[in-house]
């Protein structure tokens, strides 16, 4: 893991926190946290269709003009090619938003996390990092997403599965740490 240094570990060293850019993770599948239009944006997806190139950007488009018209709905997940990206593949996944005086949609979060990795599963993937999905300009409270993604990774991870190694991939160390402190895996954090 060159890319970015482990600094926990949790579920027997098959969940891995990093701090570093989601766009250099060289491993099977990269999430992004798509916008709904599927056509790149600001933030990680901003990045990802950047870093990745044109290609990735002429699937998503193929994937609007034939299954997703009106958008990908929140929660549910398409892969694309990783074009230029180290990964193989990028898993596209629109987040909720949470504006100010609105609940947090845990289940449309948990859905995020849940598709992302079927669709891994599905492509017997071994390898697949996370960015933190809405807790950017989504604005969902990064302190209420942590048990809500630690929860929906632990329960997809319970059951047999191809996945190995799933990187949670904040970009800084403010992120990092709000997470581990409110993360709810089960078998606690291994310091690597």
């Amino acid at each position: 893991m060159s890319e970015s240094p482990v600094l926990r570990s949790f579920l027997f060293s098959r969940v891995h926190v990093v701090i570093g850019d989601i766009t250099s993770q060289a491993v099977d599948a990269i999430v992004n946290a798509a916008n709904s239009s599927l056509l790149g944006g600001g933030g990680v997806d901003g990045a990802i269709h950047r870093r990745g190139g044109e290609r990735i950007l002429e699937e998503c488009r193929q994937l609007r003009a034939s299954r997703f018209e009106h958008g990908l709905p929140t929660g549910e997940a398409v892969l694309t090619t990783a074009g230029k990206l180290p990964a193989r593949y990028v898993i596209h996944t629109v987040g909720p938003v949470c504006r100010a005086n609105s609940e947090p949609d845990a289940e449309r979060l948990a859905a995020c996390y849940r598709n992302a990795l079927g669709l891994a599963a599905e492509r017997k993937l071994r390898l697949i990092a996370f960015p933190a999905i809405s807790t950017g300009a989504y604005g969902y409270p990064r302190e209420l997403a942590a048990p809500v993604v630690s929860a929906a990774i632990e329960t997809f991870l319970a059951r047999p599965t191809s996945l190995a190694d799933l990187r949670l991939v904040f970009f800084d160390s403010e992120d990092r740490q709000v997470f581990l402190h409110h993360q709810v895996f089960s078998e606690g954090p291994r310091q690597e």
